[in-house]
């Protein structure tokens, strides 16, 4: 489920809807010390990717690997979403 702020985000930053299917499956997640869980692709996740779908899959797709949301530690529904231009702390 998407908040309201998540989906104006989505469309403001031109997210296709498979990369949210993609986190799900793939993503790692870590808690952002705010009340939220923070779900990226790793480069285990990518990793895995390439077992499953083949490294050519992967390297076509490299830039949506860059995106990130967030979603709520209470009920699960994704706060917002992002382009990541720094790695995240401890990963």
């Amino acid at each position: 489920m998407f908040s309201n702020h998540c989906q104006h985000r989505n469309q403001q930053r031109c997210i296709p809807p498979v990369v949210h299917k993609w986190l799900s499956e793939y993503g790692e997640k870590m808690y952002d010390g705010h009340g939220g869980i923070q779900v990226f692709f790793s480069l285990k996740s990518k990793s895995k990717m390439e077992q499953d779908f083949g490294r050519h899959f992967v390297r076509e797709n490299k830039k949506y690997l860059k995106i990130y949301r967030v979603e709520s530690c209470t009920d699960g529904v994704v706060i917002t979403t992002g382009w990541r231009n720094k790695k995240f702390k401890n990963r």
